[in-house]
């Protein structure tokens, strides 16, 4: 599918309770991220904790093309390795660096089975990352950061998407979370730099 296809031939809106009631199940095949925008995104918006939004087929605007949340966020600096530290601070000139910096979380972000292997997943992200540069911005933002399904396949989709890991390691993301070495890291954070766009 094209580059434009998003913005071309679908609707941009809030995801909200009455369109899902009105729109055929938004079905990503993954039972988190279905339960989310099926139960629990409308709960998040109303807690001021996030807001979803989604993309809906001109020619069939019953249709959830794909959908995602984001939030306020930040990288605190302060509490990571100094490896991983100056990662983050070194495009940033030494008399602008502060102990955090301005993020957006992507909490969630999910693309119907149907259009699944279409790159739409890649057309997402980019649209979202011009949309936090975009002059309409309303509030800076420097970082966009992903809490990522700690599988291979998901991984290797942010990372073509130009994402970091923010630790080296899992062992490192471990100590910073401060779980115990035997337990599972279902997620590792994930960064992009938006200053890389302009």
């Amino acid at each position: 599918m094209q580059n434009n296809f998003l913005e071309n031939s679908c609707t941009f809106s809030l995801l909200e309770p009455e369109l899902l009631q009105n729109c055929k199940p938004f079905i990503c095949g993954n039972n988190d991220l279905d339960d989310f925008f099926l139960n629990n995104s409308a709960l998040y918006t109303a807690q001021l904790l996030g807001k979803t939004y989604c993309f809906r087929l001109d020619s069939d605007p019953s249709t959830i093309v794909c959908a995602f949340t984001v939030a306020n966020d930040s990288i605190k600096v302060n509490f990571l390795p100094n490896s991983r530290k100056k990662k983050v601070t070194e495009a940033i000139p030494h008399i602008k660096r502060h102990r955090s910096y301005p993020a957006v979380l992507i909490g969630r972000l999910g693309v119907n089975e149907q259009f699944q292997s279409h790159h739409i997943g890649d057309i997402l992200l980019n649209f979202i990352k011009d949309w936090f540069v975009s002059p309409e911005n309303k509030t800076g933002c420097r970082f966009i950061v992903v809490d990522a399904y700690n599988q291979s396949k998901i991984l290797h989709f942010y990372e073509k998407n130009k994402f970091q890991a923010l630790f080296s390691s899992e062992a490192q993301e471990r100590e910073y979370l401060t779980l115990p070495d035997t337990h599972p890291l279902y997620t590792r954070l994930m960064i992009f730099d938006l200053i890389n766009l302009l």
